[in-house]
């Protein structure tokens, strides 16, 4: 691809940069779910955690960076996203996070940083909270820990209108229930809407290294709460990405790449 996809255009036609053949990958059933998951190279490990009404393969653009850096990159698509299955039961991110240890114990990962995307970055930070011996950092990109961080979204948004036909697209190739897209992203919306709810108190029990990201140009997420988060995380970095927006991945790769490197790199062996 092209450097730089700020208008998200070659992403509405392509989609990320797929993913490489591999054969440790598969399916595994989970209170109610079937997950997908693939795992890459070896070294320490490194979970990457997409956005909603996404999947794994999102990451394409990230995956080659981690295994050039000697990380063994683990991706997943959350229940009822891509591949992965789920029962009749709403979205819930605390039932999320219970997939990612499910597949981390498949694969023999006892600890893990985690890279996580707006949704996955929610998933990552509840980990962080509720099973911290298996977790090793969070980057936590481009996501709120409570209502209050949402920004009003505006409309017309060509942008987000060329990301949600691509998940569209993806979605009818990859789910086991093609033609229910619109379903689908109802359930996830109205998880959105009132999840999560984490607190400055909440926040304060976290005791591994986080690195909260934030884009000049996020569409959803407000920059003070940005700020808020890594104010009430102990000893949380605030990085802010200029020039992209809440699909800076995406975007420009090789800047978020950078960055989430470095983040890694700084980790506790």
């Amino acid at each position: 691809m092209k450097s730089h996809d700020d208008d998200l255009a070659y992403f509405e036609a392509h989609g990320a940069a797929p993913l490489p053949a591999t054969a440790d990958q598969g399916y595994v059933d989970h209170d109610g779910a079937r997950i997908w998951y693939a795992s890459y190279g070896s070294g320490v490990p490194v979970i990457l955690l997409h956005g909603g009404l996404g999947h794994g393969g999102n990451w394409g653009h990230q995956l080659p960076a981690l295994l050039a850096a000697g990380y063994r990159a683990v991706l997943m698509d959350s229940r009822g996203h891509g591949r992965s299955t789920r029962d009749t039961r709403p979205y819930a991110y605390e039932l999320m996070a219970s997939d990612v240890l499910t597949v981390m114990d498949t694969l023999h990962v006892e600890k893990a940083a985690i890279v996580g995307w707006s949704d996955g970055a929610c998933i990552a930070l509840i980990l962080a909270m509720q099973a911290p011996t298996r977790i090793g950092g969070v980057f936590f990109f481009g996501c709120n820990m409570d209502p209050s961080g949402v920004k009003e979204i505006s409309w017309p948004n060509p942008l987000l209108d060329r990301c949600f036909r691509r998940h569209a697209a993806d979605y009818a190739q990859l789910s086991a229930t093609p033609t229910e897209f619109k379903e689908f992203a109802d359930a996830v919306n109205e998880m959105m809407k009132t999840q999560p709810n984490y607190f400055a108190n909440d926040l304060a029990k976290i005791d591994v290294p986080v690195a909260i990201v934030q884009s000049e140009h996020d569409e959803f997420i407000k920059p003070a709460h940005a700020e808020y988060l890594a104010s009430s995380i102990p000893g949380a970095e605030l990085i802010l990405l200029p020039g992209v927006s809440h699909f800076a991945p995406l975007q420009r790769p090789e800047q978020f790449n950078s960055v989430m490197l470095e983040f890694l790199g700084k980790l506790p062996a």
